[in-house]
């Protein structure tokens, strides 16, 4: 982090929450292309997936940033529609290059670990709340 202060509960599961949010848009834009076709292979729309990198402010505290979000190195399937007006010349038209069962699996994924992090939110405010209470 580049300030001088720690950070604290809400900044590491505000960062997560972050980090998730980006997994959850590249999941969606790919189940949003899949199905697709175009009439090259190199047209062909391929799954994108964020990396992911550890974040350490002190020992024992740390946390997750998106590096960037890469292109898969997954192939377009080629599928033989001669009606289909994207076709080439063969009759060949190329499918994006999405697995959707996949992409559903991690969505459900992502999404459990956004709640979590929401729920850790929660369960700071609360204890905050009880502190708060108590020392009056």
């Amino acid at each position: 982090m580049s300030s001088n202060t720690p950070m604290n509960i809400f900044d590491i599961a505000g960062r997560a929450m972050s980090a998730q949010l980006v997994r959850l848009n590249a999941t969606a834009s790919n189940m949003a292309n899949a199905g697709n076709v175009t009439g090259t292979a190199g047209e062909a729309y391929r799954a994108i997936k964020p990396v992911f990198e550890s974040v350490t402010d002190t020992p024992g505290v740390s946390t997750v940033k998106v590096r960037n979000v890469v292109t898969t190195s997954a192939e377009p399937t080629k599928r033989h529609d001669p009606n289909h007006p994207l076709a080439d010349a063969n009759g060949d038209v190329w499918e994006a290059a999405v697995d959707g069962n996949a992409e559903l699996i991690d969505m459900i994924e992502t999404a459990r670990m956004y709640q979590n992090n929401v729920q850790v939110l929660n369960t700071a405010k609360s204890l905050m709340m009880e502190t708060i209470r108590i020392g009056k």
